[in-house]
């Protein structure tokens, strides 16, 4: 026999940003967990739970680089209703940002399920207005909703070159990257125009040769990435998912910005690009125009995909490579939103999204409530 499916209203899927801030409106909202004992909730208390896949709070802030500092990331913004506490710009954001979230979780009471990773998420009949059912290792649950915050960092992406398995050198993703120090002394191939290659083009200079190379010449902006420009960049992206295109990079929709980082490296003459290699060899790789280029380590900073792979049963990938959503709301399954997806991906989308994509499931609750109470008062 089966495991039994536990009955849910909403069914989260991550902690970090996204998941939190759906927790945190989804409470203000008068849903509790699901294992809130039934001497603290009434009987018909709508219910959610929180299923993350990491060991502790944090969302991918825990496994961030040690040298990524509170004065340079990248646009922290606070989850809802509880501000980031003052920091010391110079102490790691991994070892900050963990407690900060631990605490939320703490605060809101939202409980948490970690480590459970979900494995597939089915429809669990051909009723369109039926329920999804979320597996995991530990539980099988049955949800009115699920809201998807997967986010990317969990998906790396590495393009493939020709020779590329031949390197004998090291290869490592920006998810694995720790420290400069590793490459003190070393030629280091640096592939990527976002701002973690910036990022890191500029640390790992002070310690070690740097070759910088992206696929098209960056088009630099010489406005600071501020918030009306990642509301711009936000905007751009939303259209492609619209259209079910795969979401894109920020960067290719506003190019590149000036940050503290790049406008350093370039001070320091260090910030020269290179057009992309076209193949590796053993010990570096060919350029362009035939010439060779010696390095000790690949250092890929080609961007993270997102987190899908758990939905395929759903089958709502569409020809253009992504899902289409609308509003944070998957176009081809309407019980589905997707948060951190696309235009919500930043930081500053999050937090909307998950405000929004919890109004949208309170509003058609509630109106599935009168139906019934009216159908019921007609009868």
């Amino acid at each position: 026999m089966g495991v039994e499916a536990l009955a849910v209203d909403v069914v989260v899927i991550g902690a970090g940003q996204a998941g939190l801030s759906a927790a945190y409106h989804l409470r203000r909202r008068g849903f509790v967990p699901l294992d809130t004992p039934s001497s603290d909730a009434s009987p018909d208390a709508r219910t959610f739970v929180v299923l993350d896949a990491n060991d502790g709070p944090g969302g991918a802030w825990q496994h961030r680089w040690q040298s990524l500092r509170m004065g340079t990331v990248n646009g922290i913004h606070e989850l809802p209703g509880f501000a980031v506490p003052p920091a010391d710009p110079t102490a790691a954001s991994r070892d900050i940002l963990p407690d900060y979230f631990a605490e939320y979780e703490r605060r809101f009471d939202l409980r948490v399920h970690r480590p459970e990773p979900v494995r597939a998420i089915e429809r669990e009949d051909d009723d369109p207005h039926g329920r999804l059912r979320v597996r995991t290792e530990r539980a099988t649950y049955s949800a009115r909703y699920v809201i998807n915050a997967t986010g990317t960092w969990t998906k790396p992406f590495w393009p493939h070159y020709p020779g590329q398995e031949r390197f004998r050198g090291r290869q490592l993703h920006v998810a694995d990257y720790v420290s400069a120090d590793e490459f003190a002394g070393q030629r280091v191939v640096i592939v990527g125009a976002g701002v973690s290659a910036i990022q890191l083009l500029d640390e790992l200079s002070h310690v070690a040769d740097t070759f910088w190379v992206t696929r098209r010449a960056p088009e630099w902006i010489d406005d600071d990435f501020d918030i009306p420009a990642r509301v711009a960049a936000i905007a751009g992206v939303d259209e492609r998912v619209r259209q079910g295109l795969a979401p894109g990079s920020v960067i290719s929709v506003t190019g590149m910005h000036w940050t503290p980082w790049a406008r350093a490296a370039e001070a320091r003459g260090v910030l020269v690009r290179h057009p992309m290699f076209v193949s590796m060899e053993e010990h570096g790789v060919r350029m362009p125009d035939g010439s060779f280029v010696a390095a000790d380590a690949i250092l890929w900073a080609t961007g993270f995909r997102a987190a899908l792979d758990h939905l395929a049963p759903l089958r709502i990938r569409v020809p253009g490579g992504g899902i289409r959503v609308a509003d944070s709301r998957a176009t081809d399954e309407p019980r589905l939103f997707l948060i951190g997806y696309g235009p919500s991906a930043s930081t500053i989308g999050a937090n909307r999204a998950g405000r929004v994509a919890v109004a949208k499931i309170v509003s058609e609750m509630d109106a599935h409530l009168e139906d019934s109470a009216g159908a019921l008062h007609g009868a």
